[in-house]
Parts: structure tokens; C-alpha cells; sequence
């Protein structure tokens, strides 16, 4: 199809789900508990952690959406949508966006976490990204006139990125990233007047603290010698080291087995970087709990080294399970769920780790589960949401609407998105309604989890 019909397309959309149509937000009558949604997912994690998972959603509204994709996911598949689908991100939360060290060693600023990636509605990723932004800044304490700012800055961001992007070569598109250490004197010079200098201030440390996060600070914080030997340090329950997790009498099989695995993730890598790889040697594994609402999954740290002790390499096996996007828009066209992470991570983001890859994996219970790996600490750095004032959030927004929409654009058609949300501010009204309705239901789910807590049906425990 030609450019003039896929801009046809596009506003032919409109017909079945109007701009000002998603702004809607009412329950199903038959919505289910979000607890029971909560309940369901704990089935297949470690059980011991499931507690800790709970207590970290019980700390706040804003905690509680970030574990909360599948309680969402169920609640978009009843919203409107153009029937134009890309690779969609499942939990596009602002969190989920931050600065990671390229490839080429410059920081960039991208999405960070694919756990849930699958093809899907574009709508559904923005309509998450703009309730976890009202949420935020409703904890933040802004007015009701700064939430809505914010929100419009973040929707109109998106939009006018995928017009920007509806416009280049499919290349421009592909080689199009937001490279922090070129956009930061752009921002000094723009918002200076409107950022406190403190604010400027803190995000500069927050680059440094990102440039410092590597494998080597990693060895510093996360590793010990013991009998003359590099070994993970032991924090139970938030990291147990492999061998305390076996029967003794299997645990002279743990590096054998984990060879054989770290020899199926080496055939999921480039050739030049499975030449690199070959240059380290395992040394010790430890299970690790990371994140929100990834707590109770299956998430381990591999420590190698490579010239000598000096010279680590700390790798990040995490589980993946289906995504919460499978039971509404269909299966994926993958055999394993890390190959689905990979896959879906590679096309949304401008710039991957170089040892991302996947593999399947048999425990110590013997069970076959998909995992994903790559670098566990490569100047990753998220936003403190916690301390942004209303102006810096703003930026924040649209620094993360239009990455939001570089990485739609990749996969999908561009052109016709563009075509459907328009020139005017129609879409981003609507969906800033949208994200305040969403933030009421947030915070009627998060007490739901608070009284589940309460009277026993969930235990929570502090970590």
C-alpha cells in the first residue's frame, strides 16, 4: 500500500474508534477481582517470595500499578481501539524507561524492561504510560492543572514524534534515538529558567551514578572471596546463593549444569560476541529478587571473569513466563518466552546489551523454564520519580512519549497512526481523561490489596 493509503487507513480508523472515544473508562460488569488476578500469577513463582512481592505493591498506589500489568491488561482488551497494531511494550510505565550504556558506550534513553512485549495495540502502551504518569503525580502531590500538564505533554509528545517519524526513511526511523549526553545541554539551555538549579543538578549526579553502574562496580557491591574464591555475597532472602538452594548432595552437579546452559544462551548471540564470551570463565551463581511485579519469578546472577579477577562480567538470568498481553491478543509466535523477550526488545529499542540473549533452562525441581539474559549493571539508571517536581516530570513525560513512539514506529505502520491521531490535541485530551479515570480504579484495586493483606488472605513480608 502507498503512502496516500495508509494515510486513508489511518483516519478511516476513526470510524470505529473515535480520538475522543478513549477517553472511556468504566469497569466490565463482570471485571474480575484484582486480587485474584494477583493469586492466579503467584501460581508458578518461588513461593517464599511471593510475601515480598505483596509488600512491595502495598507500599503505594504507584508501587501497586507497577505490578498490576496483568490487572490492566484485562481491563484494555474492554477499551476502543484503530485496530493498528505494533510490538507493543505490555507495561510501557514511566519506571520502565531510563538510561542504559550503548553498544557504542554512549548513554541513551530508551525502555528498559520487555517482559511483557508482544504485538498488540499501540493504545494500550500509551494508555499505560499516561496513568502511571497521573498516578506519580498524584503521590508527587501536584495540582490537578500540573497532572494535566503533564499528561498532554506526554500524549502530545508521542503524537507528534509518530508525525515527525510518519515522514522519515524507514533507516531514519530505524537509526533515531535519544542520546542523553547531546540532549542534556539542549535542556540546560531550554528549561533552565524553569528548572531549579537543584534539579539540574540531580539529574547530572544521576548520569554519573549511571556511568559508574558497570560490571566492576558490580564486583565491588555484589561479590566477596571466600577460601580464595569470587563468590556472590549471601543477602537472604533478596539473593541466595545457588548452591544453598540444592540438596547437598546435587550440588556437585551445579557448574556442569550451568555450563551446559550457559552453552544454549552462547548459540542465541552474534558470532563475534559469542567470541567474547569465550574469553570468560563461570565462577559462581546466585539467585536474585529484582523489581516489582517481576518478584517471585525466577531471576539469577552469573558471575564470570575474564583476563583475571579484575576483569568481571556479572550476567542477569531472568525468567519469562507468557505475557500478560497473550490472553487478549493471542499467543506468541515464539516456542520460548525469553527467544519473545529478545525478539521484541531488539525491534522496540534503539540500542540492545550485546550479550542479550535466551535460552531454556532446567532447575534444581527439574522443571524446564525460559529465561533471558544480559548484563546485570551497564550504566542502567531510572528515573527518581520520587523527587521530580512538576516541571522536570513534564520533561520527563515527553522524553518518555517520544521513545514511546520511536519504538512503535519501528514495527508498525507509522504513517497510518499518524494519520489517526492528527494534528490537533483531540487524542491527548482524551487520553488524559482516560489516565485519571484509570488512577480512581488504581487506587480502588491498591486498597482491595491492602485489605486482602489485612485480614489474612495475603501474606506480606518486608524484605
Amino acid at each position: 500500500m502507498d503512502v496516500s493509503g495508509r494515510v486513508a487507513a489511518g483516519k478511516a480508523a476513526r470510524t470505529s474508534a473515535p480520538r475522543s472515544s478513549h477517553a472511556d473508562w468504566e469497569p466490565a460488569p463482570d471485571r474480575r477481582d484484582p486480587v485474584a488476578v494477583l493469586e492466579e500469577q503467584a501460581r508458578t513463582r518461588v513461593q517464599e517470595l511471593v510475601p515480598i512481592r505483596y509488600a512491595r505493591m502495598a507500599a503505594s498506589p504507584f508501587a501497586f500499578f507497577r505490578g498490576a500489568a496483568a490487572v490492566m491488561a484485562a481491563d484494555l482488551v474492554h477499551t476502543r481501539a484503530s485496530g493498528l497494531r505494533v510490538q507493543a511494550c505490555g507495561d510501557a510505565h514511566l519506571s520502565n524507561f531510563g538510561v542504559f550504556a550503548a553498544p557504542d558506550r554512549r548513554l541513551v534513553f530508551d525502555l528498559n524492561d520487555f517482559d511483557e512485549t508482544l504485538p498488540g495495540p499501540w493504545e494500550w502502551d500509551v494508555k499505560r504510560l499516561l496513568a502511571s504518569f497521573e498516578i506519580a503525580a498524584r503521590e508527587r502531590g501536584f495540582k490537578r492543572k500540573q497532572r494535566r500538564q503533564c499528561l498532554l505533554a506526554a500524549s502530545a509528545a508521542y503524537r507528534g514524534a509518530m508525525s515527525g517519524f510518519a515522514g522519515l526513511r524507514d533507516l531514519e526511523v530505524w537509526y533515531a534515538r535519544l542520546d542523553v549526553e547531546s540532549l542534556l545541554p539542549e535542556l540546560r539551555e531550554e528549561l533552565g529558567d524553569r528548572l531549579e538549579a537543584r534539579e539540574l543538578a540531580r539529574v547530572e549526579r544521576n548520569l554519573a551514578k549511571a556511568r559508574a553502574k558497570d560490571s566492576v562496580r558490580a564486583l565491588d557491591r555484589l561479590a566477596e572471596v571466600v577460601d580464595g574464591e569470587l563468590r556472590i555475597v549471601s543477602d537472604p532472602p533478596l539473593i541466595v546463593r545457588a548452591e544453598d538452594l540444592m540438596p547437598a548432595d546435587e550440588r556437585h552437579q551445579l557448574e556442569a549444569r550451568l555450563l551446559e546452559i550457559l552453552g544454549s544462551y552462547r548459540g542465541t548471540l552474534q558470532g563475534d560476541r559469542r567470541q567474547l564470551l569465550d574469553r570468560y570463565r563461570f565462577r559462581h551463581l546466585a539467585r536474585k529478587v529484582v523489581g516489582v511485579g517481576s518478584v517471585g519469578t525466577r531471576a539469577w546472577v552469573a558471575l564470570l571473569t575474564g583476563r583475571d579477577d579484575s576483569d568481571p562480567l556479572f550476567l542477569q538470568a531472568k525468567e519469562a513466563e507468557a505475557s500478560v498481553l497473550e490472553p487478549h491478543v493471542g499467543a506468541s509466535g515464539f516456542d520460548n518466552h525469553g527467544q519473545r523477550v529478545v525478539e521484541g526488545q531488539r525491534l522496540m529499542q534503539a540500542a540492545s546489551d550485546i550479550f542479550l540473549g535466551w535460552c531454556p533452562a532446567v532447575g534444581y525441581d527439574d522443571r524446564e523454564r525460559d529465561f533471558y539474559l544480559r548484563q546485570l549493571w551497564d550504566g542502567k539508571r531510572s528515573a527518581d520519580v520520587e523527587r521530580l517536581g512538576p516541571e522536570a516530570m513534564t520533561v520527563y513525560a515527553r522524553m518518555c512519549g517520544w521513545t514511546l513512539a520511536r519504538a512503535h514506529a519501528r514495527s508498525g505502520d507509522r504513517v497510518a497512526i499518524a494519520a489517526y491521531l492528527g494534528g490537533g490535541d483531540r487524542f491527548d485530551r482524551a487520553l488524559a481523561e482516560f489516565a485519571a479515570r484509570y488512577a480512581d480504579q488504581n487506587e480502588r484495586d491498591y486498597e482491595a490489596l491492602l485489605a486482602a493483606i489485612a485480614c489474612g488472605r495475603l501474606a506480606a513480608e518486608e524484605a
